[in-house]
């Protein structure tokens, strides 16, 4: 399995343990708690970390087109 499709495997490690260590109210981050702010922060790099593994993958950069 090449490297960057382990970049996948980020955003579920990020949300699902990460939550374990950002379950806390405070500090209040743009008004929202940490917690909440954390899963959004995440949702957010899910979608920049699956547009950085579409352009890191060759398969996605050949022309044959069906």
């Amino acid at each position: 399995m090449r490297l960057f499709r382990w970049l996948g495997a980020l955003p579920i490690l990020g949300i699902l343990v990460g939550v374990f260590f950002a379950n806390r109210i405070h500090p209040f981050v743009l008004g929202m708690p940490f917690l909440m702010f954390w899963i959004v922060l995440w949702v957010v790099l899910t979608s920049m970390i699956m547009f950085v593994v579409y352009k890191m993958d060759p398969s996605n950069h050949g022309g044959d087109a069906e």
